[in-house]
């Protein structure tokens, strides 16, 4: 049984936390108040309660340290080292739309790198978790990216821009993208959380992910548990994906290279 560190803990513990929440939220999907914030882009009631439980967990445990938050922002903390990066529903239209895929992201950045991560699924009961230099796990297991190494054999997760509209060099860039990989690998899909396709990456679930236009919180947690299940992250130009980066190609260790040449010629 994997041995978990008291950092992991805390996270886990506030990430269970807020999931249980949003379970109980979840089964009255239809009574949600909904406000909307910006296109195809909605909070609920029970995103900004599981933000504030999992804030309130990691305050108590970790009084000094910062927040960058998806709903609230950033908090600054007197460590100026720690800040913890947090989406507290991670696949909101599944959420509001009654679809069981979402789940709760905590990561930690530590000196500007990403340190650990937490991804958690309440409708599986899945806790991917991972810290720098001691490996990935899912619940108590060890988990490593797939050994996959041909294109033509790969499953691909990716999103789909929001602001995807016939004309728009967003749209343009990902319908290349999309069809130079859909001719080259086993298929595509596309399940509405960036955390979980991370998640799913280091398990070996999918050979590899893409996406464009995504926010630290999206893949604070997620980039760790590929990176220390042997993967590479980086952007599609093939640079070392540092939080803040607008695009994200996450692969196993063979084909990433194989993968990063397809997307970059397919960008205009």
């Amino acid at each position: 049984m994997a041995s978990r560190t008291p950092l992991i803990n805390v996270m886990v513990r506030a990430a269970e936390r807020a999931g249980r929440a949003l379970i109980r939220d979840f089964g009255e999907v239809e009574q949600l108040q909904v406000s909307r914030k910006g296109p195809a882009d909605f909070v609920s009631n029970a995103d900004l309660k599981a933000e504030k439980i999992i804030r309130y967990e990691l305050s108590k445990a970790r009084p000094d340290y910062g927040f960058l938050m998806e709903e609230g922002g950033v908090v600054h903390g007197k460590d100026n080292s720690n800040v913890w990066v947090i989406d507290p529903l991670d696949g909101t239209s599944n959420f509001l739309h009654g679809l069981p895929h979402f789940c709760v992201s905590v990561g930690l950045k530590r000196d500007g790198e990403a340190f650990a991560g937490v991804v958690f699924d309440p409708v599986k009961d899945e806790v991917f978790w991972a810290e720098r230099n001691l490996g990935s796990y899912l619940n108590d297991r060890r988990i490593r990216v797939s050994y996959r190494p041909r294109l033509e054999e790969a499953l691909l997760a990716t999103g789909i821009p929001f602001a995807l509209h016939k004309g728009t060099e967003a749209g343009s860039k990902f319908v290349n993208q999309l069809e130079s990989v859909m001719h080259r690998t086993a298929g595509v899909r596309r399940f509405g959380s960036a955390a979980l396709d991370l998640a799913y990456v280091a398990a070996g679930r999918y050979e590899g992910f893409w996406e464009n236009g995504l926010n630290p919180w999206d893949v604070a947690a997620g980039i760790v548990i590929v990176r220390e299940a042997g993967g590479f992250v980086s952007e599609i130009n093939g640079k070392r994906y540092e939080l803040g980066a607008k695009d994200i190609l996450a692969t196993n260790d063979n084909l990433h290279q194989k993968l990063q040449s397809v997307l970059s010629s397919a960008s205009p």
